[in-house]
């Protein structure tokens, strides 16, 4: 199941709304992870705009909850506007507030990225002819800092996304085992069957890798535009 609220819109259209969360990541003293705020949001964007559009929406807009403080505004819209610049979405509106009546331990914001998209919702089917991959690495917290280089590029996830009859899902904390799972309306995978060099059940926290399917036909064009981030899924 995708991770993401499809609300018919008109007749053609409707609307899609993905979500993401991050708390005790920032710059407080008792954050467990500590990194600036525009890195916090940009991967909070970056998870609920994977979402919107591997279901083949077009983000509009999108809306910041900030629990970090007034000071920390400037720094959480930079990060949004850093993502959409890396996915080519000029003039997207950002909204949103901030609590600014009590003051949080850890920081913590909530995002939220609105799409429009064709009303027909196609859930793929699997076949043994389809090929699988994975385009990054699961990292989370301060691996993620450590290895961000690892970390699938949203550009990247883009391209993949607009290749014509290719499917994409981002990984997140349940990991890539998980996110197969909810893919394919007519087959489970268990995690005896599937081969990869990266671990199927490590979180990939702010969505640091997704999987693709694809026809056999694909295979070159998928491999050579992910280049060093694909990893080949096979199952036995």
């Amino acid at each position: 199941m995708r991770d993401v609220l499809h609300i018919p819109f008109n007749q053609e259209e409707s609307i899609v709304i993905a979500n993401d969360n991050s708390g005790a990541i920032g710059m407080k003293m008792d954050d467990a992870v500590k990194v600036p705020y525009e890195m916090v949001s940009y991967y909070s964007f970056r998870v609920a705009v994977m979402e919107c559009m591997a279901v083949g929406a077009d983000p509009f807009a999108v809306t910041l909850q900030n629990f970090c403080g007034d000071e920390a505004w400037r720094a959480l819209v930079d990060g949004i506007k850093k993502g959409l610049a890396e996915l080519e979405l000029d003039g997207v509106p950002i909204n949103g507030s901030t609590e600014s009546n009590f003051c949080l331990n850890q920081s913590a914001i909530g995002m939220t990225v609105l799409g429009k998209m064709k009303r027909e919702v196609d859930i793929p089917m699997f076949s043994d002819q389809m090929k699988l991959a994975v385009i990054g690495v699961p990292l989370v917290g301060n691996e993620l800092v450590e290895r961000e280089i690892e970390a699938a590029p949203l550009s990247l996830f883009k391209q993949i996304c607009d290749l014509p009859d290719v499917v994409t899902i981002p990984v997140g904390s349940k990991g890539i085992l998980s996110e197969l799972n909810g893919l394919f309306s007519n087959k489970q995978f268990s995690a005896s069957e599937i081969h990869t060099s990266v671990d199927l059940l490590k979180s990939s926290g702010p969505s640091t890798c997704f999987i693709v399917a694809f026809s056999e036909g694909k295979m070159a064009e998928v491999m050579s535009l992910a280049g060093r981030y694909f990893y080949e899924i096979r199952v036995r």
